[in-house]
């Protein structure tokens, strides 16, 4: 079985490793493209070949490494990397480029857009704000966060993906943060619950395959990235999946995407959040349910399959572990810091079921696997390395960098704190 080869973007990532071992799984040969030799997915049993990013626009080195490698197909999930590629074509030489063109990417990444198409299909959604709020809390949130990256890393301001604001005086402060950047986030209602998260494949207007999860914990906890997430079964909010189909058909989408909403099961409420025209970072678990969605791209896109995919497995669960301990840190140590006032503190629940979750053979993880256990160990000696190694060694990312001097700074805190303790007295 010889499978024409795949290039695939950004081995310093969960949702990459995923993608690798999901095509690997089926026999798909996959040559990885890195920023750095550390990236782990390289050490992946599934990686065939590893290359590095080439110098400069993805346009200026792609079609070499493409002739090089003699790919057939070309994945990538990171939002600058699709930006990118839609601009280039949709076929170099041989190799088909498996991502959105520029319109419909446009559309989905264009938050008030997107909302306003929502609302339009019978959606619920968050209300924006542009005077002064009739209720509280509000949220912030940025209508295109690439647009506005580069603005905020160059005056050392955080890129906050979610930030609350319980009153007038917190939102006027939070302002004026950025208004000597001339930016402006969106400032909308708040909307309680968790985290539910609707995944299509989309080809000619239906459904090929689908899965949904719930995000049972989040990083940080008021709302983030799932680090803690189960596989519902697809009877449960049918009716949401109808509207979130409808959505999709609306804003003409063709491919992988995942609708996201906050539900809040008290009332039933299910209130939009975004499109992620893309895989996503919960790719892990949706792989590990059965839902292969890198591989219904290949196969259709590639392979010219038509069928539909098999139905998944509810309640699979898995978890991102160093985000997971870095949540019930600030939930056992640091409550005041989470401020999503419907966040209901359960720490001594959230510690039994932190360490049961290692000894459920059920339980999977995003980048651990036993049949493929090298990424795990390189992501670990990464992280070790890092601890002991000078900020700013060649080649290191900005993201490792960061997290390193934030590990630092917060044991430099703890040693400080213990040092001033008197010392015990028998």
């Amino acid at each position: 079985m010889n499978r024409p080869p795949v290039l695939l973007l950004g081995l310093e990532s969960t949702i990459g490793l995923a993608i690798m071992r999901e095509l690997g799984r089926h026999g798909v040969p996959v040559c990885g493209v890195g920023r750095d030799a550390t990236a782990f997915g390289r050490t992946s049993r599934h990686c065939t070949r590893f290359l590095l990013r080439g110098p400069g626009p993805l346009g200026r080195w792609l079609p070499e490494m493409i002739a090089a490698t003699r790919a057939r197909a070309l994945f990538a999930f990171s939002e600058r990397d699709l930006l990118d590629l839609a601009d280039l074509p949709a076929r170099i030489g041989d190799c088909d480029i498996l991502v959105a063109r520029k319109d419909p990417l446009a559309r989905i990444l264009d938050k008030a857009r997107t909302i306003a198409a929502a609302r339009a299909c019978g959606i619920e959604v968050p209300v924006d704000y542009h005077g002064t709020p009739d209720r509280w809390p509000v949220v912030l949130k940025w209508p295109d966060p690439l647009a506005v990256w580069d603005g905020l890393e160059a005056q050392g301001a955080p890129l906050h993906k979610t930030e609350y604001c319980a009153d007038a005086e917190a939102l006027e402060a939070a302002l004026a943060r950025y208004r000597p950047l001339g930016l402006r986030p969106l400032v909308q209602s708040y909307a309680g619950g968790i985290g539910i998260a609707q995944m299509f494949y989309r080809e000619a207007g239906r459904t090929t395959l689908y899965f949904q999860h719930e995000q049972l914990h989040e990083w940080p906890p008021e709302g983030g990235i799932a680090t803690l997430c189960r596989a519902l079964d697809p009877r449960v909010l049918a009716e949401q999946r109808a509207k979130s189909e409808t959505l999709l058909n609306a804003v003409g989408w063709e491919g992988p995407a995942m609708v996201e909403y906050r539900y809040d099961v008290a009332n039933g409420a299910c209130v939009f959040m975004e499109v992620n025209g893309r895989f996503w970072g919960s790719q892990p678990l949706a792989t590990a349910a059965g839902a292969e969605f890198a591989w219904e791209h290949y196969r259709r896109r590639i392979l010219g399959e038509t069928g539909d995919a098999p139905p998944y497995r509810p309640g699979v669960t898995a978890r991102l572990m160093v985000p997971e301990t870095r949540r019930l840190w600030r939930v056992l140590a640091q409550p005041r810091r989470i401020p999503d006032p419907s966040f209901r503190r359960t720490p001594w629940r959230d510690l039994a079921g932190y360490l049961a979750g290692f000894l459920n053979p059920a339980m999977r993880y995003y980048v651990f696997s036993a049949r493929d256990p090298r990424p795990f160990l390189t992501d670990i000696a990464n992280m070790s390395r890092a601890l002991v190694a000078p900020v700013g060694l060649p080649g290191e990312t900005h993201i490792a960098r960061r997290m390193t001097l934030r590990l630092r700074s917060s044991l430099a805190k703890w040693w400080a704190r213990r040092a001033a303790q008197p010392e015990s007295r028998a």
